[in-house]
């Protein structure tokens, strides 16, 4: 039991310290942020899942592409946080096409989490 415990707080310490790095390379910009926050983001992380979303919506580090920051704002928002996931999602649409509208929303549908490396 004692060995679950550990490894259990073993795993949240190292997601923490993975979303902390995740977190300050966007807040840096020191062009780190893409592969600190994608592979999080891909596993399900909300909090990266946003960051991305974010970088997509203005460029940081990626070219602008509003039908990626669309799609990962909308998984962001789908998991309930963080706060303003839905509400940026929402930024994002009022500067797409109807079809870009519809090909992030597939995206996000489609979507299916992978191993976090």
């Amino acid at each position: 039991m004692k060995a679950v415990v550990a490894l259990t707080l073993l795993l949240c310490s190292s997601a923490l310290a993975d979303i902390s790095a995740c977190r300050d390379a966007v807040s840096s910009g020191n062009g780190s942020a893409l592969k600190e926050c994608t592979p999080l983001a891909k596993a399900g992380n909300p909090d990266a899942q946003f960051k991305l979303g974010y970088m997509y919506y203005i460029g940081q580090g990626v070219a602008q592409d509003y039908v990626q920051a669309h799609m990962w704002y909308n998984l962001a928002g789908a998991a309930g946080t963080p706060i303003g996931a839905v509400e940026n999602r929402d930024k994002v649409a009022a500067k797409m096409t109807p079809a870009q509208i519809a090909e992030a929303q597939r995206l996000a549908r489609d979507w299916k989490p992978t191993t976090a490396k």
